[in-house]
């Protein structure tokens, strides 16, 4: 009678117990998320890389630090995958459609050729430096040879580093889409090792093509269809703006599953799904950032936490140096070498060859990839996992710490182009085509000077002082003013010039603007004349404008630059379609930055060895004194910037 009772009792215990797991696991999952964001604010304090912060939280808590002790090779594996793909659905979806197309064959090449010849350069040093035998250092360099696309992502765009879009589009796009070759040449390189069979070079090459071309292919029409599949839904279902956001996100990873599912890539699907529905001007895309960013943040954390949690740092020292080394190696030998040869048919300058190969970060992808040999029990798994763990380590030291200080010494960083603005875009109900915009009017701006605003803008309310406007009854805007602002939605960048104050340019900022300005439609002959320039004889007949768009890589962008003889002309304005709009003229162009960086491209080789045959030639030809007023648009005693132009 009583023997049901005691069961239930029993399972009472048993139940309590197990919720108070609940409980634990929740509250250390949480403390470690919060320590994670917290150490943000330091990190940005400190300028530390802030995946290397959240890896090393996840090293102190795991088994040699805190004790937790986490060793499930297929979770973390599972935890890793879901959250980079709600990382790369977000880059696609926040990745112009048109600064993808002008970067699509470069980053083509480095995600293929690239990829493919750093994984054999570090094979190859893996092999003279470690016992690994020859497979399983090919599998190494395989392991390694993606960079992540968490880690440049994140640089890029949280880090704020202004850089020309073709290079940042290229990091972006390339990181986005090297992950089928290297996971294609992990897995078979993995399966290989597993089964011992005997290797038939030319078989394995075939297959290691034709898997990366189905895999290719298929994440490729994955993410065509899937980002068609949600860009239909979302305007055929009529959801709670609540749920819109976790509905596309759903979606999203339901395109990455789909796409791995029938053999594709996942990862390259959910990276184009974001892309097009991203590009598409979606109904409640405010909404949709907003929550992408947070989710973001969040998959990132969570994702650097779990995986240096499987981490065993006590297992690090016996193989330590040997992995700095490869670490090292990577970042000066492999990946710059593969890189300047990829680049080489693009004409991309030196400087900005250097930066693409300095910011080739390894980091999520890569342990992942190195969690795969545990998971088929593969021997020596654990060491090539402690190997790749420590190389993403020495990246993320080396590369993460110092990229904007590598952009600075290189040439790269572009000054702003506008002063302080602020600005937030809020949805408009009823359609997608138009734009809701509330602007701060800052002291100093233009329209706080009284310059108006186009009549494609509807300005419908002031706020002023508390109280509410209409935009007729408030007069001149005046700086503290709240305006609201409806556009079509393709213009909202030329209303940022109307409210954004002067951008405050450092001395050197100055100089990267040129001593005056010229007009780009003016004959380049002209210019020749004035400088004694050589230039072709149809050269001579184009326009300023056409010389620089025809000597540039990929279309003219704001900072492009050209040197012509003992000049250089600078790219000062261009609108969206790359029609320039303002040059500056430099008279004293600064010599490029010389480091370990340029040097190793192939274009600092050649440089190097063919110095001295070009001394004669370099020597510096005398400078003509004519006047260029015929060419001068407008001669100022301070150089300005394109911002205080507007």
């Amino acid at each position: 009678m009583h023997r049901p009772y005691r069961f239930t009792a029993r399972n009472g215990r048993e139940g309590s117990i197990y919720e108070q797991g609940i409980y634990l696991v929740v509250l250390i999952g949480t403390a470690l998320v919060l320590v994670a964001a917290f150490s943000s604010l330091i990190a940005f304090r400190f300028g530390a890389p802030l995946l290397l912060v959240f890896l090393l939280i996840g090293l102190a808590a795991g088994t040699d630090g805190l004790g937790l002790d986490f060793d499930n090779a297929p979770v973390a594996y599972f935890v890793g995958s879901l959250a980079l793909a709600v990382v790369l659905f977000d880059s696609g979806f926040r990745t112009p459609l048109a600064a993808f197309k002008q970067a699509a064959l470069p980053a083509l090449s480095l995600a293929t050729f690239g990829v493919v010849l750093t994984a054999g350069l570090v094979g190859l040093c893996t092999h003279y430096l470690t016992d690994f035998s020859w497979l399983e250092s090919f599998l190494l360099g395989s392991i390694v040879a993606s960079t992540d696309a968490a880690a440049v992502f994140f640089l890029l765009r949280v880090g704020n580093i202004s850089i020309r879009d073709r290079v940042r589009s290229t990091l972006e796009v390339e990181s986005g889409s090297n992950d089928p070759i290297a996971i294609f040449l992990t897995l078979t390189l993995v399966s290989v090792l597993a089964t011992g069979e005997a290797i038939k070079p030319q078989q394995l090459a075939g297959d290691v093509l034709t898997g990366f071309l189905v895999q290719m292919g298929l994440g490729v029409a994955g993410g065509l269809v899937g980002g068609r599949l949600i860009l239909w839904l979302v305007e055929k279902l009529d959801l709670d703006r609540g749920l819109m956001p976790i509905f596309v996100l759903a979606l999203s990873l339901m395109v990455f599953a789909a796409a791995g599912a029938i053999g594709g890539s996942g990862f390259l699907a959910v990276y184009i799904a974001g892309l097009i529905a991203g590009n598409a001007r979606l109904r409640a895309a405010a909404s949709l950032l907003r929550f992408q960013d947070g989710m973001t943040w969040l998959a990132q954390i969570i994702m650097f936490l779990v995986l240096g949690l499987f981490a065993t740092p006590s297992q690090f020292p016996i193989i330590v140096g040997d992995a700095i080394a490869i670490g090292l190696f990577l970042i000066f030998i492999g990946r710059p070498l593969a890189v300047a040869l990829c680049l080489i048919p693009f004409r991309f300058p030196r400087a900005e060859t250097a930066f693409v190969s300095w910011v080739g970060l390894r980091g999520a992808v890569s342990i992942l990839l190195a969690i795969t040999p545990l998971i088929s029990e593969i021997p020596n798994g654990r060491a090539l996992f402690n190997f790749a763990f420590i190389i993403v380590l020495v990246s993320l030291i080396v590369q993460g710490w110092t990229v904007g200080t590598v952009a600075r010494r290189l040439g790269l960083v572009l000054p702003p182009r506008l002063g302080p603005l602020e600005k937030v875009t809020l949805d408009l109900p009823g359609t997608r085509h138009h734009e809701l915009l509330t602007y701060r009017v800052i002291a100093d701006s233009p329209v706080a000077r009284g310059e108006r605003i186009p009549r494609w803008a509807r300005p419908s309310l002031v706020l002023r002082s508390g109280r509410s406007l209409s935009f007729q009854d408030a007069g001149r805007l005046q700086p503290g003013d709240y305006v609201y602002i409806v556009i079509p939605g393709a213009f909202p960048h030329l209303l940022d010039r109307l409210f954004a104050s002067r951008a405050e340019l450092d001395p050197q900022d100055v100089e990267f603007f040129g001593d005056f300005t010229v007009d780009p439609q003016r004959p380049a002959r002209e210019l020749a004349e004035a400088y004694e320039l050589e230039l072709a004889a149809e050269e001579a007949d184009w326009t300023i404008a056409e010389l620089i768009a025809a000597r540039v890589s990929g279309t003219p962008e704001y900072g492009d630059r050209v040197v012509l003889g003992d000049i250089e002309l600078i790219v000062r304005d261009a609108d969206p379609k790359g029609r320039i709009t303002s040059v500056g003229v430099s008279l004293d162009p600064p010599k490029p930055s010389e480091s370990i960086v340029t040097i190793l491209s192939v274009g600092g080789i050649w440089h190097w060895l063919t110095t001295p045959f070009r001394r004669g030639k370099d020597e510096e030809k005398p400078r003509t004194k004519a006047h260029l007023d015929s060419l001068q648009k407008e001669a100022r005693p301070t150089r300005a910037a394109p911002a205080e132009e507007a």
